[in-house]
């Protein structure tokens, strides 16, 4: 009879934990369900709207690009979410193993790109980009990536080069365009109203340091990122534990439902 309610009470406080373990899971996965619906808003209303922060947008390079990031995160949390709430609320094996897969998919991508950036880390120094830079920079030319996204990179951050100006010597864009110092992303915009801007930009590309960027766009990302480096540290180190815990909780569910 002991052994009887002994074995009575344990099957009970396990029935309790789990009950507790599906609910918390539920009001979990239900805020990661709205936050991947609210990017996936913002991202489809920033895309389709017809004025206003769409030509903002598109006008900036790096802020087009964080927009196809949003909506894949607002994607991915979107279906997270649902399958976690959907999983636990209804206690469908299916749906947690799948969810347990999906999570577990994305922390060993994390952790490979983690390994990735640690053990290629000395090919971003300073003098790997300038030397692909003089390499493979073309200056105006939107249908190459590479330029593409260098003409972006300096248009952005208001910089030039990779340490500077001087990094366009004895370059494939000195090559291509003998007669300029420096390609157009490097000069300052809006300054000079009308006739002015073009004279200032062909001043620019002439090699006058007055209406040029003198920063390198190494030293001026630097100086940008490494405000925040700190709270993206953070934040990683809190999303990989949410992810641990969220792989715990559905597996002891899995393993509970009978």
């Amino acid at each position: 009879m002991g052994q009887g309610e002994v074995s009575v009470r344990g099957s009970a406080m396990e029935g309790d934990c789990l009950s507790c373990m599906k609910y918390l899971m539920f009001i979990f996965n239900f805020f990661i369900f709205l936050g991947g619906s609210f990017l996936l808003g913002v991202g489809i209303w920033v895309l389709l709207d017809p004025m206003g922060f769409r030509e903002i947008v598109a006008a900036n390079p790096l802020l087009f690009t964080g927009v196809y990031v949003i909506l894949a995160m607002g994607g991915m949390l979107f279906l997270l979410g649902f399958l976690g709430c959907c999983g636990a609320i209804r206690e469908n094996k299916c749906l947690l193993l799948f969810f347990f897969m999906l999570i577990l998919f994305i922390f060993l991508a994390e952790l490979a790109a983690a390994i990735l950036a640690f053990l290629f880390r000395e090919h971003l120094t300073r003098e790997y980009f300038t030397r692909e830079l003089k390499r493979h920079y073309q200056g105006h030319n939107n249908t190459d990536v590479f330029t593409s996204t260098w003409n972006a990179i300096m248009t952005t951050f208001d910089c030039c080069g990779v340490s500077g100006p001087e990094d366009f010597e004895e370059s494939l864009f000195r090559l291509l365009s003998p007669n300029k110092m420096v390609p157009e992303a490097c000069c300052q915009r809006n300054s000079y109203p009308g006739d002015l801007e073009h004279i200032s930009m062909e001043q620019c590309v002439s090699g006058s340091v007055t209406f040029r960027h003198n920063k390198g766009c190494y030293s001026a990302m630097v100086d940008y990122f490494e405000t925040y480096i700190y709270t993206a540290g953070a934040m990683a180190i809190v999303v990989l534990t949410i992810e641990l815990f969220a792989m715990v909780f559905a597996m002891c569910l899995f393993r509970g439902i009978q």
